[in-house]
């Protein structure tokens, strides 16, 4: 079992959630539904909804029971992409019924806040030539899907 386990808490659809997320990484899978036996403050007894799931081989909770408070933009889940192939697949499969938003991040179909985001932005980032980052940055501002072409070619000056 992993020491740290991201947990989320739908209001429904907790399942039809890890499902969505298990079909779109690899190394993913449901591990188990179940349904809490006892009444809680979340409703009675198999009301509420218990999803063990993995994504890329990370273990993660859902909970399926009235939600206290909507997901914000507080905690994401940031997905490190190796190239524009990648980018592209998870911001079209992670947005589909979503709502896309500026810098590389989206809110899923679920409300599940996300930012996809090529490994390379973060090596731009921090490289040494504050003047090549800060360009790449100022492109990065314009974007809604991140596009490593348009950032290197701001970093390099083009």
């Amino acid at each position: 079992m992993a020491r740290i386990t991201p947990s989320f808490w739908f209001a429904d659809k907790a399942e039809e959630a890890a499902a969505f997320y298990v079909s779109i990484f690899p190394d993913s899978e449901l591990v188990r539904v179940t349904a809490l036996p006892v009444e809680s403050p979340s409703g009675p007894a198999d009301s509420v909804q218990v999803v063990d799931f993995k994504l890329a081989g990370q273990p993660f909770l859902a909970m399926g029971a009235p939600q206290i408070a909507p997901f914000n933009h507080a905690i994401s889940l940031v997905v490190n992409c190796a190239d524009q192939a990648e980018v592209d697949h998870y911001w079209d499969a992670l947005s589909q019924g979503g709502k896309v938003q500026q810098c590389g991040w989206l809110m899923d179909r679920f409300g599940v806040f996300w930012q996809v985001v090529p490994v390379a932005l973060g090596q731009m980032m921090a490289d040494p030539d504050r003047d090549k980052a800060v360009r790449m940055s100022r492109a990065m501002l314009k974007m809604v899907k991140l596009d490593i072409a348009g950032l290197k070619k701001a970093f390099e000056g083009g």
